[in-house]
Parts: C-alpha cells; structure tokens; sequence
C-alpha cells in the first residue's frame, strides 16, 4: 500500500552557524553564534517522535561525513592549511535539510509506475555543492528495490535544489497527481537557485505526463525577501494549496494554470495584509508539515514554534482554523537549532510516497530506533560548537568518531 513517508536528516555533529547560506536570513543573522549540536539533533529526533505520535510514517538518513578533507584536497588544501571560509563550507551539517536530498515523484505519476528520485546537485552554495555524493549514496541503499528509479545529479551549471522546489497535488497520496516545479530567474542580490532547465530535465527523467506538469515561476519579491526555496513561501498536500500572496511571479496566472491541471484543488492564501512577507519568512509559517491525519481527522499544520510566537501568524492560524479551512489542527514543535541556521520542521523532511516494505528497514523509524538515536546524540554529539573550534584537528576527530558510532547503532556501516 502506498503511504507518504517523511524522511528527516538527523542533524549531524558539525552543526555549526558560519552563515554560508546567501540570501537565508535566518542564516546569515545567526552567522557567529555558538551552535549546540547535541541539542540540535535531540529536537529533530523529537520532531521525528512526536509525528509517529500522530500516526504518520517517519524515515530517516544519516548526517554525512564531515568535515569533508576529500573536498579540501580536491581544492589543493587541507583541514589545517584550508582558509576559513573553505574549512567552514567542509564542516557544514547542511544535509540535515533533507528537503534538499532530492526530487520525489511517486509511481502513480510516472510512465513506468516507478517511484523516481533524483538527488539534487545544490551547486549555488559551495558548502552544499559537495553534498550529493553522499546523498545518492543513502538514496540507492535505501530505495533499492525495482519499485524505484534512482537518478545522479542533473549537470551544471543548471542549479537543482530538490523537493524545496516541488509540489504535488492529487486526490490522495496513492493517487495519479499533478506535479509543480517552481523556479527562479537571476537578478537582484539573492541568488535564485532552482533553474527551469533543472527542473525540466527531472520531469524528463521522472517521465511525467506533460498535462500533469506544471512549471511555476517564483516571485522576486519572495527571493529577494529571503524566501531562498518555494517551501518558504507555500507548501502543497494532497488537494490543498497553501501559499502566500507573493509567492508566485504571475499570482493569477499560477493559480489559474493549477487550477486547469487539478480542478479540485483548494487553494488557501494568506493575504500580505494579514501576515506580512517578512512575518512569514521570520516565522516559517509556510515551511511546515502540511499532513494528512490518520482515520479522516482532516489536514494538520506541524509548524515552529516561532510561528505560535508571531502574532499576525498565530492570529491568522487560529481563524483558519476556527473557520471552515481545511487545516484542522496545528501542531507546534521546537526546532529552534535549525531555525536559526534557517531550516524549518518541513526542510527536515523528504517527502516519499511508496510501499514501506520495498524500502530499507534499516531507514525507517520507530520508537525503540529513535531512543537508540538519541543515545548515541546523547553520548557523542558536541554539546556546544564555536566558530573558532572548526580549526581543532581533536573536534575534527570526535565527530567522526560520533557519526561512526550512530552507523553502528543502525547497522548501516556500510556509509562510512
């Protein structure tokens, strides 16, 4: 039976804020800060507990190898010999965003009822850029099965930045849908960083009917505000559409060419004048779990716990939901480590919809998994990082030796 899983990144041992990521507020903002791994990693694996709570199905993918000495010394330098900037971009814990792995499109929506993914090759931020490798690598392990096609990156210089980028809407998770790739045009002081050629050639690939594709462009206003990925600014979920006014460069246009493709759909927009673009961006009201709830309980909103703390989004929310909207229930968690380095509860997640039982055990989780997880958190993560402590050759060691550990716990070794 098809089911959407969400696959969170558990947040690896380096987390640390160097504010590498251009055009993140939250990121940026926070460039300097004291980070705190263990805590960091802790939350998400909370994050994780409270959704099987809700019973939906959770997977999960390990922190990559970091620091990155192969990357250093395909750049001619080293660990200790690397300038700053590079030997931040080697330490990055960026692949905890597992938003970014890839894209996802379900068999129902493919020529060849295969589940496709493809990994997204994150060229326009250095410290991302080395990622995929590692990432294909959990990818073709735990969708081995004939039920999936795995893809490689697609080339540069066309910038991929994965499922951020993509929505789908349909009657119900296992239903044929309606795929929407959203894009960005250069200009201005942001970069956009998902390309339309990018996005065409993953539709290629997924072998998508083309009356079943959308390719939406993404406002400037929203870029250039610091919605850096579509999810920032709307986040879609079986037949409901929830955006912000200014998320799309052509509002009327966009939202007549979904409504053409998906005549059911319900979109729900939140007005500028209600929640401004810098509230939404500040609180990642759109950067949630937009879920479907089990036994007809309707749709949920797992949301930060910023948003609870921005009136004009608490305010909205709770008149949604108070009315006759299709967002039911809202569901606060604290990811406040992630927040600040500018990933929300949905940049955590990927988003498969497959049989759980052509997937790799070993990925998905349960109570009893996540406790082991946590131990190993407990036992080896760094309780607090400092942007000067990327330069010691022993913490450079101990985190290695953290994210072994959790290899072993979950018999995946195999990764090291």
């Amino acid at each position: 039976m098809l089911t959407e899983i969400n696959f969170d990144g558990i947040i690896g041992p380096t987390h640390n804020y160097a504010g590498l990521s251009r055009g993140n507020i939250a990121s940026s903002s926070h460039a300097g800060d004291v980070s705190q791994p263990r805590a960091a990693a802790l939350q998400g694996i909370d994050k994780m507990r409270h959704n099987l709570a809700l019973g939906l199905a959770q997977g999960f993918f390990m922190p990559l190898d970091r620091p990155d000495a192969a990357w250093l010394a395909a750049l001619g330098t080293t660990l200790d010999a690397a300038e700053p900037h590079l030997r931040a971009q080697a330490w990055s814990a960026s692949s905890m965003w597992a938003a970014n792995a890839a894209t996802v499109s379900p068999a129902p929506d493919s020529a060849d009822g295969k589940c496709h993914l493809t990994v997204a090759n994150l060229m326009t931020m250095p410290h991302r850029s080395h990622e995929w490798q590692g990432t294909l690598a959990q990818l073709r392990l735990a969708f081995a099965h004939p039920a999936f096609a795995v893809h490689g990156p697609v080339p540069a210089p066309f910038g991929d930045e994965g499922a951020a980028n993509h929505m789908r809407l349909c009657a119900g998770h296992g239903a044929p849908g309606v795929e929407i790739f959203v894009y960005g045009v250069g200009g201005g002081r942001f970069p956009a960083r998902q390309h339309l050629d990018a996005s065409k050639a993953i539709a290629r690939h997924h072998r998508l009917d083309p009356a079943k594709t959308l390719f939406i462009r993404q406002s400037d206003t929203a870029i250039q505000g610091g919605a850096f990925h579509n999810d920032v600014v709307a986040v879609a979920n079986e037949r409901v559409l929830f955006t912000h006014e200014t998320a799309f460069e052509d509002r009327e246009g966009a939202h007549a060419q979904i409504r053409a493709a998906f005549p059911e759909v319900e979109i729900v927009e939140v007005p500028a004048s209600a929640v401004s673009l810098p509230d939404a961006i500040k609180s990642y009201l759109f950067n949630a779990q937009l879920v479907s709830l089990p036994d007809g309980a309707g749709m949920g909103l797992v949301v930060p716990t910023e948003a609870r703390e921005t009136q004009s989004v608490w305010n909205w929310l709770e008149a949604h939901v108070a009315g006759n909207g299709p967002i039911r229930r809202l569901f606060p968690v604290d990811v406040r480590q992630s927040m600040a380095n500018g990933g929300g509860p949905a940049c955590l997640r990927l988003r498969v919809v497959a049989d759980p039982a052509t997937i790799d055990p070993r990925f998905i989780a349960d109570a009893d998994k996540l406790d082991a997880i946590a131990d190993v958190v407990a036992r080896h993560w760094p309780e607090a990082i400092a942007p000067g402590d990327l330069a010691s050759p022993a913490l450079a060691a101990d985190v290695r030796r953290a994210r072994t550990a959790l290899l072993a716990a979950l018999d995946l070794s195999e990764l090291g």
